[in-house]
């Protein structure tokens, strides 16, 4: 599997204290992207679900764990993977959600994923709304255990300074969440 980054703790892609995990490779190139970097699978990115799930039993030996975000690239160019690795992480949290841009009609096996964003990012129908990247992508629940924690958490941010984190990595620094519209062409400009 190609896995570029795994971060802790990651508040605005999900509600609670999480451990993000970035895939590499997405065939989609969507304009406006923010991780254009992670469309090819380097391989430096090699990795293995458990390799993964070590990471994260050391974060979990000393953190609490409140949730899992995998994004990307997109995670689901690795189903097979994706799911191994599911299934490694579900012991510290249940609540796993999953950014694609496949159309939740085209996937099958969504076994332990507790929410799904569907559908590729439009950046001329971003609305900066908290966890939705574009008008156009779904959320769907399948663990009504966490229904009320995922309607609570946009207005969760509200009063928060940013719905973006900054985070710094040997890759230099990392912006994380739902960034605006031309997020990334106003960056490379400063």
């Amino acid at each position: 599997m190609f896995v570029a980054r795994l971060l802790y703790p990651v508040t605005v892609l999900g509600p609670g204290k999480r451990v993000a995990i970035w895939f590499a490779g997405c065939p989609r190139r969507c304009p406006g992207c923010s991780n254009p970097e992670l469309w090819h699978q380097s391989e430096r990115y090699r990795t293995t679900p458990e390799t993964v799930a070590m990471m994260v039993a050391k974060i979990a030996a000393e953190h609490k764990i409140d949730g899992f975000t995998m994004t990307g690239g997109d995670p689901m160019m690795q189903h097979d993977d994706l799911m191994r690795l599911i299934a490694l992480l579900s012991p510290y949290s249940r609540d796993i959600l999953v950014y694609t841009g496949y159309r939740y009609e085209e996937l099958s096996d969504l076994t332990g994923i507790t929410a799904l964003i569907d559908g590729e990012y439009r950046e001329e129908e971003n609305r900066f709304t908290p966890l939705i990247g574009s008008d156009n992508q779904r959320l769907f629940l399948f663990d009504e255990a966490y229904r009320v924690r995922y309607r609570r958490y946009p207005k969760s941010l509200a009063g928060a300074p940013s719905p973006i984190q900054n985070f710094t990595s040997s890759d230099g620094h990392i912006s994380v969440g739902i960034h605006r519209p031309r997020f990334l062409r106003q960056r490379l400009k400063s």
